[in-house]
């Protein structure tokens, strides 16, 4: 199937990470020219490369997101060079803190605020209107399960990643009359190669991990493409009347079952 993304340009946040570095090699087997943005400019540059490598059109940049100058002169800077940005990908954020709140620290409440959520706030609001103003484009917010059914000891990333869907159908309502179509992502735990082994196997790996697979109506966790295969379906030309929407990619972990 064309997605229709052949000479479209697409900017991807956090491009250097997992889910982030996935999106971008497949949003470029798709044909789109793919910036690679992320603070770590060595880990963007070697996403790019690889990119390159297998045919497609990518570059890196460095941006610090929570710099709203930053920001703005990398989006200005970008506009030029490449005409515009019609794929947004806010896919940048932190996931490493874990407390309950009784033991949650200020800093790391306040830094995932600022990276999580007005990271993504300073990048879309130099993006979206420029979008709007095209007549066509898509955004898609990286949630999590955790920020549409809570996460325990995860205060200051569930409570982020919830205002992420709050964020992303505003930018919906708000696109909505000018080919803009906004939603939002929401994936359980993805785990690269261990997805394949099954949930005995994962065990002796990771007990965590297994306990959620145990949890999943599929026995099993996700790999990063689940999530880009997805991405990339929500920035076509078939998902062209799909907006405000919050897609789990879950294995259906958020279905109640007996």
């Amino acid at each position: 199937m064309d997605l229709g993304l052949d000479g479209r340009t697409a900017l991807v946040t956090g491009g250097a990470g997992r889910i982030g570095s996935e999106d971008c090699h497949t949003l470029a087997a798709e044909g789109a020219e793919v910036v690679v943005l992320d603070v770590d400019l060595d880990g963007a540059e070697g996403v790019a490369e690889e990119i390159d490598e297998a045919g497609g059109d990518a570059h890196a940049v460095e941006c610090d997101l929570t710099d709203r100058e930053d920001v703005a002169a990398t989006v200005e800077a970008l506009r030029e060079d490449t005409g515009g940005i019609d794929v947004l990908i806010n896919n940048a954020g932190m996931v490493d803190a874990r407390a309950q709140l009784k033991d949650y620290e200020d800093d790391i409440w306040e830094r995932d605020v600022e990276i999580n959520l007005t990271g993504t706030y300073n990048i879309s609001r130099e993006v979206f209107p420029a979008m709007c103003e095209r007549g066509w484009g898509r955004v898609v917010n990286m949630s999590s399960m955790a920020g549409w059914q809570g996460g325990f000891g995860q205060a200051s990333y569930s409570a982020t990643k919830a205002a992420l869907i709050g964020l992303g159908k505003t930018m919906a309502l708000e696109g909505a009359q000018n080919g803009v179509t906004s939603n939002v992502i929401a994936p359980s735990i993805v785990v690269g190669q261990l997805a394949d082994l099954p949930v005995e196997q994962l065990e002796e790996v990771d007990e965590y991990f297994a306990r959620i697979a145990k949890a999943t109506p599929m026995r099993k966790l996700g790999r990063e493409e689940d999530v880009a295969n997805t991405v990339a379906f929500l920035c076509s030309e078939q998902a062209s009347y799909v907006t405000g929407q919050v897609v789990g990619v879950t294995g259906g972990i958020d279905l109640f079952s007996f």
